[in-house]
């Protein structure tokens, strides 16, 4: 099927909003249940864990902690760059990334914003379940600002896919409410499959990419300086 983005429920919504707030918890769990900070933190590892990550739509942070303990000890020097528009960072969270040695950077901004800006280059950039928001022009132009930014960028993200779209509709089972379930039947139609992503990364000599599945509902980017 053609990939297709809509709006996402959660988006929109206030941070606060009870339901927004119930549907991170619930994305918490399904997270966990697709093990994505594991299939993150293995691609990481492959390249040399870097001391500093930063992670684009990182939400609540749940995400990045998660990352934190898949990759074990913390380098040297760990440092942990949040970025998000909305100011939606669990305390917990982020200090219990604190107690396990990353220093934690919050960064309320625009993702093409808080990139476009004169920086030194981050060890890795993550995305988890983020780049499928975006229609491939704005992906296109996403991309190409974390390749000035970085040596390695990794994502997981929604495997468009019919299976995929079978375990949206199983989310209820879980005990998945009404924002989580629409929003992952959305985030299905908007994922990716073959090699798309790499189609959308800069063609500039010196970077290696690799795409495809990961696990039953996830499709994994990685992007490296050769």
């Amino acid at each position: 099927m053609q990939r297709r983005v809509e709006a996402e429920w959660l988006d929109v919504l206030p941070a606060q909003d009870p339901r927004a707030l119930r549907s991170r918890r619930e994305l918490a769990r399904v997270n966990a249940l697709m093990a994505n900070a594991r299939i993150v933190a293995r691609r990481l590892r492959e390249a040399g864990v870097p001391p500093a990550i930063v992670d684009l739509g990182a939400g609540d942070g749940r995400f990045a902690l998660r990352l934190a303990h898949a990759l074990g000890e913390a380098p040297a020097g760990a440092r942990m760059t949040m970025v998000d528009r909305q100011a939606a960072i669990d305390a917990e969270a982020r200090s219990r990334l604190e107690a396990l040695g990353w220093r934690v950077d919050v960064a309320i901004a625009d993702v093409f914003a808080w990139l476009g800006t004169d920086r030194a280059p981050a060890g890795a950039i993550v995305a988890n379940l983020f780049l499928h928001h975006f229609p491939d022009d704005e992906l296109g132009r996403l991309l190409a600002l974390a390749a000035r930014r970085t040596h390695c960028f990794v994502a997981c993200e929604p495997r468009r896919s019919r299976l995929g779209g079978i375990g949206a509709r199983l989310l209820g089972a879980v005990g998945c409410g009404p924002v989580t379930r629409h929003d992952a039947a959305v985030s299905v139609r908007a994922g990716f499959a073959g090699g798309e992503i790499s189609a959308l990364w800069p063609a500039a000599a010196g970077w290696e990419t690799h795409e495809g599945p990961g696990g039953l509902f996830s499709h994994v980017f990685v992007a490296r300086r050769a």
